[in-house]
């Protein structure tokens, strides 16, 4: 008898009716009343059955079939891509290529934005380089060890007042840069144009406040490197200034892994329009789980833009030193440079070159980091589909 319990494919008979060849054995009689299943008389070798040719697999749940035709029932379909982007978590280099793709399609919004900000932030480095940073102090041959360690820390102290000013003015156009550039780059996501004036009209509300939560993270930041270096500093000596460096760097460590945290907060306050407070637990929890990787990108994205930024400043910095005679004379003659206006004309154009490309850059890897986060733990693909005006998502609940 058949001890197979359930379903029996076709082909394949009771056992008890199979002869030597293994082809089922037909019934001896036919009996009117007998349910007994009718075989044929040709029938092929049991157990190999195949179905036919044009019928696909069965899709398994959680399985990946990869079938040749994209028409197939269970096959997943693209991702929508309204805009720059596909509407899907992004990978690092979709990401990257999202953020260029910006500032081809809407170059020029984009070039309206970046390029003023660079060329006001240029001067203004111009001129207090040309005006505001003290001449570096000469070195003296004759000083003793302790002498020239004294000159080491003024000439150190010369370049930390320096860059002051060049980083006050960076900070301040990066901040408007990244507040247009922002509502700049969720348009571009929808596919949707923006103008400057619509860029301006939607930012403008939340300027302080992005200047508020950018002063924070700065005071925080100066604040912890400085708490990590004060007990070395008081303490004196050399082994105070071994403590002073495990300190500092100890410090640095939780400014970058504070940094990265709050990484997100700036497209979470012009995005969701919140305050300051609550953009840093936004960004908080949308970091939660990924630190590494939104570190990662981040670092990536630096030095790609480091590398940008040396091909431009070699050239543009060896041409204003040939341009510039005093400058050249000094470099040959080994004393104190001092580089005039030719020097500092040549290079601020170099750095609007820079700004004018690096700014929508950064601020667009930043703007997408925030919209992949919420598409991977908030499903915000959906909600920007339906945005999107895209068929199949209904309406949309986001506003603006």
């Amino acid at each position: 008898m058949n001890d197979t319990p359930g379903w029996t494919s076709p082909g394949s008979g009771p056992s008890d009716q199979q002869g030597d060849t293994g082809a089922p054995v037909p019934p001896a009689s036919v009996d009117a009343n007998d349910s007994t299943p009718q075989w044929s008389k040709e029938q092929p070798p049991a157990g190999q059955w195949s179905p036919p040719a044009d019928l696909a697999p069965l899709p398994v749940p959680g399985r990946n079939w990869g079938t040749p035709h994209s028409n197939a029932p269970w096959s997943k379909p693209p991702a929508a891509k309204p805009g720059v982007i596909p509407l899907r978590p992004l990978g690092t280099g979709e990401i990257l290529d999202g953020a260029v793709k910006t500032l081809r399609t809407y170059w020029r919004t984009v070039l309206a934005i970046t390029v003023p900000v660079a060329v006001l932030s240029q001067i203004a480095n111009v001129l207090a380089q040309r005006y505001l940073v003290p001449a570096a102090p000469e070195p003296d041959p004759s000083a003793t060890p302790a002498e020239q360690l004294e000159q080491s820390l003024d000439a150190a102290q010369t370049s930390m007042i320096s860059m002051g000013p060049s980083l006050i003015v960076t900070l301040m156009a990066s901040l408007v840069v990244a507040a247009l550039l922002t509502v700049v780059i969720s348009r571009a996501v929808l596919g949707r144009p923006v103008t400057l004036g619509s860029a301006w009209q939607e930012a403008r509300p939340r300027l302080l406040q992005l200047t508020g939560l950018t002063l924070l993270l700065s005071v925080m930041s100066v604040a912890i490197v400085c708490v990590g270096l004060l007990p070395g500093l008081l303490l004196g000596g050399a082994g105070g200034g071994a403590l002073a460096f495990l300190g500092g760097l100890g410090g640095l460590v939780v400014v970058v892994w504070l940094m990265v945290r709050f990484s997100l907060a700036s497209p979470s306050l012009m995005l969701e329009r919140q305050g300051v407070a609550r953009s840093l637990k936004r960004s908080a929890k949308l970091v939660q789980g990924s630190w590494w990787r939104i570190f990662g990108i981040i670092v990536l994205t630096q030095l790609l833009i480091f590398i940008f930024s040396m091909i431009i400043v070699i050239p543009f910095t060896v041409i204003g030193i040939a341009v510039d005679g005093e400058g050249f004379s000094g470099l040959l003659s080994g004393t104190a440079t001092t580089f005039g206006w030719p020097f500092l004309i040549v290079t601020g154009i170099g750095g609007v070159i820079i700004s004018a490309v690096t700014y929508p850059i950064s601020a667009g890897v930043t703007a997408l980091l925030y919209v992949d986060q919420r598409i991977r733990r908030e499903a915000l693909d959906l909600e920007l589909a339906r945005a999107a005006g895209l068929p199949g998502y209904g309406t949309s609940s986001v506003g603006g």
